[in-house]
């Protein structure tokens, strides 16, 4: 509340913060202050799921100007490298990342980003789908990796919001059955809201159980599996799971070291892939956004402005909802 507003650059613009929402990612630093090698050692601002509005433009910038609303990728290479010239600019290792130490994240009411990942949002489009395509894009960029296309047969293990996120994308790009699992029944139910063809609900099987189940409920084995909890025993479904010279693609995050069945995985000639984060995916999800093809709203199940923040996170530590959203421009009135 009493930093001083900052000045954008030559190619940057100043954004009058509207809608963030809270990652795992945000609840995880706050409470333990790293995430694998990224160590928070200075006070740092959190958030990377964001929207806002312009109210100053840098000397160079062109396609955007006061009042204009933009959705903003928190992933912005630092140079030139070998990693953007080839379009994967999420790998590159000199990356700004919003809310990843040393780098500050934009859940304040001013904030300056590069103009260049600034996305103006068309009419028809809130502040909050804005911010919610940050979690989007991990969708999009999981189902390219894993080659989702008309009539995939798709197992989705975990249903918090990035897994949500996959339902919804998978359906979009053409997959003919959607079957996710989770822990919880609540979340099973907002999966089947959001798309999902089939729903289990995991007790105590065991990997090869779960693996057993999913097939049951398809009639056959999945080509792809996009895991998004990072638990041991997950992973090790996803690859018992996932049909002969299919896909699973890794997108949650656990333990450094974990024990899976990479036999099984290499003379089935299953591929087991990782993501980082997402690259070239605003634009797209704008499209879909703008024509209605999909629909993100439900997501957000919880409110906050930006005075009940600790509530906030307090919120979804406890894993309540799904999405918490929280609101920084106190003028804004709209429900």
């Amino acid at each position: 509340e009493n930093r001083p507003i900052p000045e954008p650059g030559p190619n940057e613009v100043l954004l009058r913060m509207h809608s963030v929402g809270i990652c795992g990612s945000d609840v995880h630093y706050w409470q333990h202050g790293r995430i694998g090698d990224f160590v928070v050692k200075d006070p740092m601002v959190l958030g990377h799921e964001a929207s806002g509005t312009v109210v100053k433009v840098g000397s160079g910038v062109t396609h955007l100007k006061p009042g204009d609303r933009v959705a903003i990728e928190p992933g912005v290479p630092r140079e030139m490298d070998e990693f953007c010239k080839t379009g994967r600019y999420n790998l590159s290792p000199t990356i700004f990342f919003c809310a990843t130490p040393p780098d500050d994240g934009n859940l304040c009411r001013y904030y300056k980003h590069s103009a260049s990942y600034c996305y103006k949002l068309p009419d028809n489009v809130t502040f909050e789908e804005g911010a919610l395509i940050e979690p989007l894009s991990v969708g999009i960029h999981a189902c390219k990796r894993a080659g989702v296309t008309l009539g995939s047969k798709v197992f989705v293990s975990g249903s918090g919001p990035i897994g949500l996120v996959n339902v919804i994308v998978a359906k979009m790009m053409g997959a003919a059955a959607v079957v996710v699992t989770d822990l919880s029944a609540s979340r099973l139910q907002k999966a089947k809201e959001m798309g999902a063809d089939f729903t289990i609900q995991v007790k105590n099987e065991t990997p090869q159980e779960v693996a057993s189940k999913v097939e049951s409920v398809l009639g056959c084995m999945p080509e792809i599996t996009v895991e998004c909890t990072g638990v041991q025993a997950c992973i090790q479904a996803g690859i018992y799971a996932t049909r002969s010279g299919g896909t699973v693609v890794l997108v949650g995050l656990g333990p450094e070291m974990v024990t899976v069945p990479i036999v099984n995985a290499a003379v089935r000639e299953v591929d087991v892939r990782g993501i980082f984060r997402y690259c070239n995916t605003w634009p797209v999800a704008i499209a879909l956004l703008a024509s209605k093809r999909i629909n993100v709203k439900p997501l957000v199940t919880h409110r906050f402005p930006l005075e009940k923040a600790l509530e906030a996170f307090e919120t979804t530590k406890r894993g309540e909802g799904v999405k918490v959203m929280l609101k920084c421009d106190p003028t804004d009135q709209s429900p």
